[in-house]
């Protein structure tokens, strides 16, 4: 029997150090809980780290630069964007944000997760970029009165933005079944654990280890050798 056949090993733990990271994108209407989901996932996850868009806005006087934001000029903006260096963006209210395509990329070769706070336009361009690399989680509120409930005990915004905000999410419930996962945040730890399980399985996902494909066809041939060989015995 070939020795180089006889010593193919293979663990779970390098499987893991050679493990192509993913998108995690989480996307829900106001009031679903969405934020606070985010916030445990970055507590408790190593290997996760937050997107972090690059904007025209003026840094506020609370903001660090490349921690909030990476904040830079509309030409540079501008020549990103024509440069398909961002992997999505938009203008708000003036002001354009989006996602830097090297940092990602850098990021998903190293083996780390990258988490996505974003609305539905910026999901649909990501699909259009990178849609292999992208694990999509719609969060959903029980029930369009706890929504409303959550948005009018958080006492950040005034009725007519409350109404505003219920009615975009007409158009943004619209587009759950393009996710590739809902989550119902009735009970939030319930949530959180089904948005971790989601990621843990999705982190076993044989496309993400490449490596693996080699290694388990010396296993094979180890197989077929000890066969061989015992016939020959």
């Amino acid at each position: 029997m070939s020795e180089k056949r006889a010593g193919t090993t293979v663990s779970s733990q390098q499987a893991d150090d050679e493990r192509r990271g993913l998108m995690l994108v989480l996307s829900s209407p106001s009031g679903a809980g969405k934020s606070t989901i985010a916030r445990l996932l970055l507590e408790q996850e190593k290997n996760l780290r937050m997107s972090v868009s690059v904007t025209t806005r003026p840094r506020r006087t609370s903001e660090v630069d490349g921690v909030h934001y990476h904040f830079i000029t509309q030409d540079k903006f501008t020549k990103m964007a024509d440069q398909d260096e961002l992997l999505e963006w938009a203008t708000v209210h003036g002001n354009s944000y989006g996602t830097p395509r090297e940092l990602v990329e850098n990021s998903l070769s190293d083996g780390s997760d990258v988490l996505f706070d974003i609305d539905i336009a910026g999901t649909f361009q990501l699909y259009d970029k990178m849609r292999e690399d992208v694990v999509s989680i719609f969060i959903l509120p029980p029930s369009i009165a706890e929504m409303r409930a959550r948005l009018t005990k958080r006492a950040e915004d005034s009725e007519e933005v409350i109404l505003k905000r219920m009615k975009t999410a007409v158009s943004e419930m619209s587009e759950w079944k393009k996710y590739d996962y809902v989550v119902i945040n009735d009970d939030l730890d319930r949530a959180y654990d089904a948005v971790r399980s989601i990621l843990k399985a999705e982190r076993l996902r044989r496309k993400r280890i490449p490596s693996l494909e080699p290694l388990i066809d010396a296993m094979v041939e180890d197989l077929q050798d000890v066969v061989d060989q015992s016939k020959q015995d």
